[in-house]
């Protein structure tokens, strides 16, 4: 089997059995980043010197006894996570020429546990997409059908991982962008509570819902990557205090008396025939494993896309404004005065996307409609999470399609925002009210690949990999490649 074809899993156990160095699985993916990347567009940035130092460097590790799940495991970073020394562009002009002079907590904690960096991958600018089309390095492609998107914002994430360029990579997930693009491109991805992996040096779109997480193949590579990018960190204040679970050891638990909720809510007008079929199998499998059934109601998820597109845009518009052509980042050729430099350095630096969203936040908080837009979203948003909180004390788990379609063509949704707005409709709940969200493989329409998503209480990741993974071990969706990768 050819290295590229390995999930972590597999990787974590031959580079422990010394069956390849971390030096020649560096160099194989490498190449093939440079012979298929050019078809897909996912890198923004390569790191070839620094992902071979850190082979090299991760190889003597273990020659000299060390022994570490991830170390000498190659991965990439979405490029919002600071990277020392490394072009961290957060998928937009006006950070074309921003080197990080420091690592965000996740690549410190990555690094620490000896993997190889193999570059920053392609996004929506500024995390704002749901189709990776409002990037300034342009659109990334899905493996499975080169003229359809791969979903957003961490689509060059999903790709890169879907087409076996590097076996998994780090997304953030501020309204479905790790378990939107997963589903889209046949990945297992995880959104953790809000708060259980560090938001310091991850470059902020919306800071009340932003949250890092992995996209791989599998539950079980999940669990690996989670393993060591979670935790507690003084340096970001919403980071939250709470030992960490062993991962790796809840996988294997038996799903015997599982309770799962299915909400009426999210089998509604909108959803594709095909995925409703394919979302009801799954439940099927999972009842087979031991899993019990029940109908439930989630009322105000019919005001969820209102409330995020309030409250999102809003906390964008205040982030961004620190992007004012004086300080780092794009600055415009010869402005006449401050003013000018200002207003020319913003409208050249962003684009469309997040110009519409900052002036759709500025509009919300601005004093005469912040009460009625704002704080009425922030309401909702409460409302939101005691649905979720009275749901949990009847069931372990709810479980919905993670998309209402497949992946669509590229191109197709851009004059009207609204329509991809819509295909977030089942992910954003769960950033509103800060519970984790995995999406996994459940099967296939039109030979495109559909997501399953599962939610679960607050701090309970190993719950949400627990399923995923018994899942996984009886279905082979997760190990099917697209053609030609």
């Amino acid at each position: 089997m050819d290295m590229h074809q390995l999930s972590l899993t597999d990787i974590s156990r031959a580079l422990a059995a010394k069956e390849f160095s971390a030096s020649e699985l560096s160099s194989h993916l490498l190449a093939r980043i440079k012979a298929l990347d050019p078809q897909l567009n996912s890198f923004i940035s390569v790191t070839e010197e620094l992902a071979l130092s850190q082979a090299k460097a991760a190889d003597a590790r273990r020659a000299n006894g060390e022994t570490g799940a991830l170390l000498g495991a190659p991965i990439a970073h979405k490029d919002l996570f600071c990277t020392q020394g490394v072009r961290t562009s957060c998928g937009s002009k006006m950070l074309d020429n921003f080197i990080a002079p420091y690592n965000a907590t996740v690549v410190e904690k990555l690094a620490d546990a000896g993997c190889v960096t193999l570059g920053k991958l392609n996004m929506d600018e500024f995390a704002m997409g749901s189709a990776n089309e409002s990037s300034h390095y342009g659109a990334v492609k899905n493996p499975w059908d080169l003229t359809r998107v791969p979903g957003g914002s961490s689509g060059g994430s999903a790709a890169a991982v879907a087409a076996r360029l590097l076996p998994a990579a780090t997304g953030t997930d501020t309204g479905g962008s790790i378990r939107q693009p997963a589903a889209l491109t046949n990945l297992t991805g995880i959104k953790p509570t809000y708060g259980r992996v560090s938001r310091w040096g991850m470059i902020a779109y919306a800071s009340s819902l932003d949250q890092a997480g992995p996209l791989a193949r599998s539950a079980s590579d999940c669990a690996l990557l989670l393993q060591a990018m979670a935790g507690f960190d003084p340096k970001d204040s919403t980071s939250v205090e709470q030992p960490l679970d062993d991962y790796l050891a809840a996988l294997n638990l038996p799903l015997k008396g599982l309770r799962i909720g299915l909400p009426k809510e999210y089998f509604a007008a909108g959803l594709d025939g095909r995925i409703a079929a394919a979302t009801l199998a799954v439940v099927e499998e999972l009842k087979k494993l031991g899993a019990t059934v029940k109908d439930i109601s989630l009322p105000n998820t019919q005001h969820a896309i209102a409330a995020y597109y309030v409250i999102a845009p809003a906390e964008a518009s205040s982030n961004l404004s620190r992007f004012d052509g004086v300080r780092f980042g794009y600055r415009c050729e010869n402005p006449q005065n401050l003013e000018d430099l200002y207003k020319r350095s913003r409208a050249e630096g962003f684009g469309d996307e997040v110009k519409r969203r900052i002036l759709v936040g500025a509009y919300a908080l601005s004093a005469g409609y912040y009460d009625a837009y704002y704080l009425q979203a922030q309401k909702i948003r409460r409302l939101i999470k005691n649905d979720f909180v009275a749901a949990f004390q009847e069931v372990d788990v709810i479980l919905s399609p993670t998309t209402p379609n497949p992946a669509w063509k590229l191109g197709e949704k851009n004059n009207d925002p609204v329509a991809q707005y819509l295909e977030d409709i089942y992910t954003i709940t769960a950033n509103l009210a800060g519970i984790p969200g995995l999406s996994m493989p459940a099967g296939f329409v039109d030979g495109l690949p559909v997501g399953v998503q599962l939610l679960a209480p607050y701090f309970q990741e190993g719950r949400l990999l627990n399923v995923a993974h018994q899942y996984q071990q009886v279905t082979a969706w997760h190990t099917q490649a697209p053609t030609g990768f």
